[in-house]
């Protein structure tokens, strides 16, 4: 068994790349993967795993059972625990690595259905905040995220925040917002801007009986009022004390905890 040591190894200077430049993983149309659960559950999505990188540690204590997941088409490296430790965007590294292809994604005008339940994201630009969103869509059964002028859905913190849900969870990425609305009004799916407005709608009064697609927006700045204006209602989570606003995640995570459940 060969054991890459040298960090001018062809395929340990791609996957560095990869892990450091956006522009990189949109030039090769490829994004990385660290830690074991994460790329088993690539592996058992068929989520286009083309490489495996291991360390001798890794490779003693994860290849047994790795093993009977289908590796056909996966190549397999074996790098030394120094080198595991240098490419490693965690603290505590499992030692475990992969290459993968960016899929293709499935036209918005033809996927959207009525009477399912989606949620937009527009301008959301925190990696972690994208993460969480959609391992809760995946959580709560959500039909599908859009996401529209969001941060990159294949950074690698965006990635490991998802914890395995970008596999299972119907997304559309880089959308047009406008477009977005008109495939939504096409369809009858009916649009909800997430506002912090007194005069919007209580979110826990509003029935997603027929479905419908939430949009909210920016961290900072919420929605713009162009966008809210062109849903068909504005919602609101109803506070108490002198809480006025949420953290995006959170604020999304209870618009499609109501979705499912008033439907």
């Amino acid at each position: 068994m060969t054991v890459i040591k040298s960090k001018d190894n062809p395929t340990i200077k791609m996957y560095v790349r990869l892990a450091e430049s956006k522009k990189e993983r949109k030039n090769y149309n490829m994004y990385v993967l660290e830690g074991y659960r994460l790329i088993c559950d690539a592996l058992s999505e068929n989520s286009s795993v083309k490489q495996i990188l291991m360390t001798e540690y890794a490779y003693e204590k994860y290849y047994n059972d790795l093993s009977q997941a289908d590796l056909k088409e996966v190549k397999m490296l074996i790098i030394s625990n120094e080198l595991g430790m240098k490419i490693s965007c965690t603290e505590k590294t499992q030692g475990i690595f992969a290459i993968c292809s960016i899929p293709v994604f499935s036209d918005l005008r033809q996927a959207l259905e009525s009477g399912k339940h989606y949620m937009v994201l527009y301008q959301i630009q925190d990696p972690g905040n994208l993460g969480m969103i959609i391992r809760t869509a995946d959580a709560v059964g959500i039909d599908g995220v859009i996401l529209s002028q969001t941060c990159e859905l294949f950074n690698p913190k965006t990635i490991r925040s998802t914890m395995g849900s970008v596999f299972r969870t119907k997304i559309f990425n880089d959308c047009n917002i406008d477009e977005i609305l008109e495939i939504c009004r096409d369809k009858g799916i009916s649009t909800y801007a997430a506002v912090i407005d007194s005069n919007a709608e209580n979110l826990k009064k509003c029935l997603f009986t027929d479905g419908g697609a939430v949009i909210i927006g920016n961290e900072g700045n919420g929605l713009p009022s162009d966008v809210s204006d062109a849903c068909d209602k504005k919602v609101t989570i109803k506070m108490n004390g002198n809480v006025n606003s949420l953290n995006a995640a959170m604020a999304a995570g209870i618009m499609m905890w109501e979705m499912k459940n008033n439907s």
